[in-house]
């Protein structure tokens, strides 16, 4: 993950169409405003889960992995590791 500071009124770029930019701090909350093109979605996170959910059916963790996947790369990790020692 990139992190980057950015003061009120600054802006970062996300390749030559996407446009983040800092309106306001204040105390704890952002506010950001994205300029994108129309035919990129913007959804908040808890938004794009819940879309997600209804299109397909499957529960996406709040990190935006499927619960399955992980327990499935999890074990394969796991089965590489034992068998990497004989």
């Amino acid at each position: 993950m990139l992190v980057l500071t950015r003061k009120s009124n600054q802006s970062i770029m996300i390749g030559d169409d996407v446009e983040v930019s800092v309106l306001s701090v204040m105390g704890e909350k952002v506010r950001i405003g994205i300029q994108a093109p129309q035919e990129i979605p913007v959804f908040r996170k808890e938004i794009y889960l819940e879309i997600h959910r209804e299109a397909t059916g499957v529960t996406m963790r709040p990190d935006g992995h499927e619960p399955g996947k992980l327990a499935e790369v999890d074990d394969s990790l796991r089965e590489l590791g034992d068998s990497g020692g004989s």
